[in-house]
């Protein structure tokens, strides 16, 4: 009987686990704002944070499937994972990309690497 895989690469495993982290981590900070005394402004904080530990769980199962050259499919996980919210912006919302969008594709690049370095090492050889 075979294994049902939702695919073969380990850049859209990255992406697709990232992706389902935001939106569980963006679930429970909404309920953490409403039903504590939290105010809006430590917002930037939380979104920061979730994006953060998704990004870097991200790359650890990209790296972790690649088995190898961790930083770099965790890395591109990372990286794409930025276009797809700067893209989402940009069509959704009419933010266009800024100057300080590169910081923060640096940030999506390495943090995604450090996860995927990670996997790479926690794979079984």
């Amino acid at each position: 009987m075979k294994s049902f895989t939702v695919s073969s690469s380990p850049i859209i495993t990255g992406i697709i686990t990232t992706l389902c982290l935001v939106l569980a981590g963006s679930l429970i900070t909404s309920l953490f704002l409403q039903f504590s005394s939290i105010s809006e402004n430590s917002m930037p904080y939380f979104t920061y944070t979730v994006n953060g530990i998704s990004l870097l769980v991200g790359g650890f199962w990209a790296g972790k499937k690649g088995g190898q050259k961790g930083w770099y499919f965790g890395g591109l996980t990372g990286a794409t994972y930025f276009l797809v919210i700067v893209l989402i912006g940009y069509l959704a919302f009419d933010v266009a990309p800024m100057l300080n969008s590169l910081i923060y594709l640096a940030f999506s690049f390495v943090v995604g690497a450090t996860g995927g370095i990670v996997g790479v090492n926690m794979a079984k050889k």
